[in-house]
C-alpha cells in the first residue's frame, strides 16, 4: 500500500478555506433565495439552466447533468417546481422513454425576480471581495476541476 500524498500546510489552508467558504456561501445564497423568493439554490439553478436552453426546455437527463443533481433528486426538485407552477414536464415526442422539463412563463418571471436579488448576493459576498485576478484564477481552476471530473 502506498503512502497518501498528504497536503502541505499551505495546500491544507487553501483546501479548508475552499470547503468552509463555499459551504457558507451556498448556505447564505440558499437562505436568501428561500426567504425572498421561496426557492432553494438547487431550484434556482434548474430555472437558470432551463432559461438558457433553446425553447426554455431540456430533457431531464440533460438537465441532471447541467444542474449537478442525480436523476432521482432532480425528479423530486422538478416535482416541487411543477407544484409551484414554475416548470412543466412532458413526454418527449421523439423518445417515448424521455421526459422534457419546460420553464413556464410564471417560472421565467419568478427567475427574473430572484436573479435581481441573487446577483447582489453573489457580488457582495464573492465578486466584490475577491481581487479580479483571483476571480479569474478561481474560474480557471474550476474549469480544470470540471474537466478532470468529466474525464473520469
Amino acid at each position: 500500500m502506498t503512502e497518501p500524498r498528504w497536503l502541505t500546510a499551505t495546500e491544507q489552508r487553501s483546501w479548508r478555506a475552499y470547503v468552509d467558504g463555499s459551504a457558507r456561501l451556498t448556505e447564505l445564497m440558499d437562505r436568501d433565495l428561500k426567504t425572498r423568493h421561496g426557492l432553494s439554490v438547487s431550484e434556482y439553478e434548474i430555472l437558470v439552466r432551463l432559461s438558457e436552453a433553446p425553447g426554455r426546455s431540456l430533457r431531464m437527463a440533460e438537465l441532471a447533468e447541467h444542474a449537478s443533481q442525480s436523476r432521482s433528486r432532480l425528479s423530486h426538485t422538478c416535482a416541487r417546481l411543477e407544484g409551484k407552477g414554475l416548470v412543466r414536464r412532458e413526454d418527449c415526442p421523439s423518445d417515448r422513454r424521455g421526459v422534457i422539463c419546460l420553464l413556464t412563463d410564471e417560472g421565467f418571471a419568478a427567475l427574473d425576480r430572484a436573479a435581481r436579488d441573487h446577483v447582489e448576493v453573489v457580488r457582495t459576498y464573492l465578486v466584490d471581495v475577491v481581487d479580479p485576478a483571483d476571480l479569474d484564477a478561481i474560474g480557471r481552476a474550476f474549469d480544470a476541476v470540471i474537466k478532470r471530473i468529466e474525464a473520469g
